[in-house]
């Protein structure tokens, strides 16, 4: 997909119409190093302000997350689906799995990969044969990059500081473009973090 300059970009709505910013926006993830849960994040806009709050399952551990509002309101429920070859990761709208709420899954691009790559599949799209949206880029280096077709909605990087290194937590820095919601970038960072925490666990 395609953009001539001066066109206006579709807006990409996934989570809420809200969240769709009609500038750029700058926003900072942070994980816990230690959680029961297996990993807590906290995500902030460039003053400081918490936007999302994602909190594990403690009850199902590892295999489920959920991404709320800064008011603790529940927006998605990111489960893993068992016994899947290519990591597939299943978002639901609100604090259910139920498959009325399915708003989108992703998986690894390829069983076997060195570099981060997620195929990313909208309720809409059943049979699954060309992905909705594409993230690809180098975990190991902590950054990554989301396309829809040839268009880049958003890019993440790592935050390097000494009070992150001391403190044992991992920042990344999320620039997310102009009317591309910015909660759907925030649940592919928590399933990409999953995914390749998996993979390094069984390396």
């Amino acid at each position: 997909m395609e953009y001539q300059a001066g066109q206006q970009p579709q807006p990409v709505c996934v989570v809420a119409q809200h969240f769709c910013a009609p500038y750029p926006v700058e926003i900072t993830v942070q994980k816990k190093a230690l959680s029961l849960s297996g990993a807590d994040f906290t995500v902030t806009d460039s003053n400081g302000n918490v936007l999302f709050k994602v909190a594990g399952k403690v009850m199902s551990l590892h295999d489920r997350r959920l991404l709320q509002d800064a008011a603790g309101n529940p927006l998605l429920t990111m489960k893993q689906k068992t016994l899947s070859m290519h990591c597939r990761w299943e978002a639901f709208r609100g604090d259910t799995s139920d498959g009325q709420n399915f708003a989108f899954a992703a998986k690894k691009s390829s069983v076997f990969q060195l570099k981060t790559a997620l195929d990313v599949f909208l309720a809409g799209n059943k049979d699954e044969k060309v992905c909705d949206f594409h993230v690809k880029g180098s975990y190991f280096d902590r950054s990554c990059t989301v396309y829809q077709g040839d268009r880049i909605l958003a890019e993440m990087k790592r935050k390097h500081t000494v009070a992150n290194v001391l403190l044992g937590k991992d920042t990344f820095v999320v620039v997310v473009q102009a009317g591309v919601d910015y909660a759907f970038i925030v649940a592919l960072i928590i399933i990409l973090d999953e995914i390749n925490k998996e993979g390094t666990e069984e390396d």
